[in-house]
């Protein structure tokens, strides 16, 4: 099912798949809703349906008959128009108005990456509406001063080549060398998906990362479980940088996907399933 709702006139769409209990899935940079389709699956123009082994599917099958996934394009990505406030706190925004459009109390919320910036966000000032939050290659942390230079040169190349060119290349590097040598047709899919994306959305989500403040206090105080999803073979957001935090919470779930970079749920959906189902079924 796909549905919309309008943010100060701007249309945001969101999809539900599944039954149960609502979660909520919430994509990074250069990634629409279909990154989630092993864990969420549903018509995508990326082709991309459930995971292909007997043991996928049926985990898979598992997550979508006791959960009732909530997955929003952000704005400016998919379907979703771009809203004025592009920051991490206008955007968790949206998240909180799926949340009333939906008639939720409090639920699980999961952030891949920039999504877990958003969450982290949506944490600050809506605790009392997430009931357990996931950090799927994600991380608290602000930016440091060298990850804005690396921001800038990539904001100066999307302006100068466009949007696609610049996502085709930086996809590549969020795969592992092993998902390269021997699920190459993951990486083809995933840029296959990427000719959608405007200059402005990108240059507006890089800029919001930058500016965005460090939230590790929010771990700390939090009283809610938290689970962490680490890639060993991350270069985005580095296993190292996960293991300084996830000390933090009162309560956490940490795993490290052994054969994955910075797409775990593309990488080995099977192990990512199974994490999701489990810290779900818990909560």
């Amino acid at each position: 099912m796909t549905k919309k709702i309008l943010i100060d006139g701007k249309k945001i769409v969101y999809r539900i798949t599944g039954s149960g209990k609502p979660v909520i899935l919430i994509h990074g940079f250069g990634e629409d809703a279909t990154v989630w389709r092993n864990q969420a699956p549903y018509n995508s123009p990326q082709g991309g349906g459930l995971a292909s082994t007997p043991g996928q599917v049926m985990q898979n099958s598992l997550l979508n008959q006791k959960f009732k996934f909530i997955i929003p394009d952000l704005p400016g990505t998919g379907q979703s128009e771009m809203i004025d406030d592009m920051s991490m706190e206008g955007m968790a925004e949206v998240i909180h108005s799926i949340i009333q459009e939906e008639n939720i109390d409090s639920c699980p919320v999961i952030g891949h990456s920039m999504g877990g910036y958003i969450l982290l966000a949506l944490m600050e000032s809506y605790w009392n509406h997430v009931s357990a939050f996931g950090l799927f290659h994600s991380s608290a942390f602000a930016d440091s001063e060298e990850k804005k230079v690396t921001r800038r040169k990539g904001i100066e190349f999307i302006q100068q080549n466009g949007a696609f060119e610049f996502l085709k290349t930086a996809t590549l590097n969020l795969f592992s060398p092993i998902t390269k040598d021997e699920k190459p047709e993951l990486i083809y899919e995933q840029v296959a998906g990427l000719h959608n994306f405007s200059p402005l959305t990108l240059v507006s989500y890089y800029e919001a990362m930058m500016q965005r403040p460090d939230r590790t206090e929010i771990l700390r105080k939090t009283a809610v479980p938290v689970l962490f999803i680490m890639g060993k073979y991350d270069a985005a957001v580095p296993v190292e940088d996960g293991l300084k935090q996830c000390h933090l919470p009162e309560k956490s779930y940490i795993h490290i996907l052994q054969q994955s970079g910075h797409m775990g749920m593309l990488e080995e959906p099977g192990n990512s399933n199974k994490i999701l189902l489990d810290f779900l079924t818990e909560q």
